[in-house]
């Protein structure tokens, strides 16, 4: 079932995106060479209490983070742990908020120390695919726009797009539909209409798009073992065009 949201609903999945990428923000002054994840995901927890509302992904499906946090090759849904960063590594860190029984969700990559050029690259050509999935938004459009847009800027910068794993909608809940993938043709899928809160989120590999999931039942890790980079916005559907929500200013 696709929701399509009044105002006031949108209105209060705003705040919690809002949250979202404060958090996001918050956490990048963590975010150096010698930390753990572990800390990371608590010090995210703390500011997400702090602004009265709740992880939203503590516990979904059974996932026992408070947020994902994800290193080089892994892709998403990485558990926090003793893990301690290194210099050169790059960290997807996903977040979920709840608020007055509203959902937000975003997500980005952070580099750590001293990155190699090539993967810095990796990081934003997914960053830039985002931004071109998210000009697809638009009411009339479809789905199959979205995900056209984002494949066909990473495939033309040599990287592949993770298949097992897709977008979403979101907002009365946590995960929706329509599914998103981040590969598909134009013109194709469920069209979009004002009203739809949608997450997208590129995941890009700097090898091949085939991935696998770890032992723990959670982390999703290339199989060729090179970097993965992860970008997500929730975007609002509006009449004047697509809302990024997931925006501290």
């Amino acid at each position: 079932m696709i929701y399509i949201k009044n105002e006031k609903e949108i209105d209060y999945i705003e705040k919690s995106n809002i949250i979202v990428a404060e958090t996001l923000q918050f956490i990048e002054n963590f975010i150096e060479p010698g930390i753990d994840t572990k800390t990371l995901s608590r010090e995210a927890e703390n500011y997400i209490l702090s602004k009265q509302a709740r992880p939203a992904f503590k516990g979904l499906y059974g996932f026992p983070g408070a947020i994902c946090i994800s290193v080089n090759d892994e892709v998403v849904h990485g558990i926090p742990g003793d893990r301690i960063l290194k210099d050169g590594d790059i960290v997807g860190i996903d977040i979920g908020v709840e608020k007055n029984d509203y959902y937000g969700d975003g997500a980005r990559t952070y580099l750590v120390g001293d990155v190699k050029p090539d993967i810095i690259k990796l990081c934003r050509v997914t960053e830039e695919s985002l931004e071109l999935g998210v000009e697809q938004c638009r009411a009339g459009n479809r789905v199959g726009d979205i995900s056209a847009a984002v494949q066909n800027h990473a495939e033309n910068h040599g990287y592949s797009v993770v298949r097992d794993l897709v977008g979403h909608g979101v907002g009365i809940k946590p995960h929706e539909d329509p599914q998103i993938p981040n590969y598909g043709q134009k013109g194709k899928g469920p069209r979009l209409k004002t009203g739809m809160v949608l997450a997208i989120e590129p995941m890009v590999n700097l090898g091949a798009y085939q991935v696998y999931i770890m032992d723990d039942d959670w982390t999703i890790k290339t199989v060729d073992g090179k970097p993965s980079a992860h970008y997500e916005y929730s975007i609002a559907i509006l009449k004047s065009g697509p809302k990024i929500l997931t925006r501290t200013v």
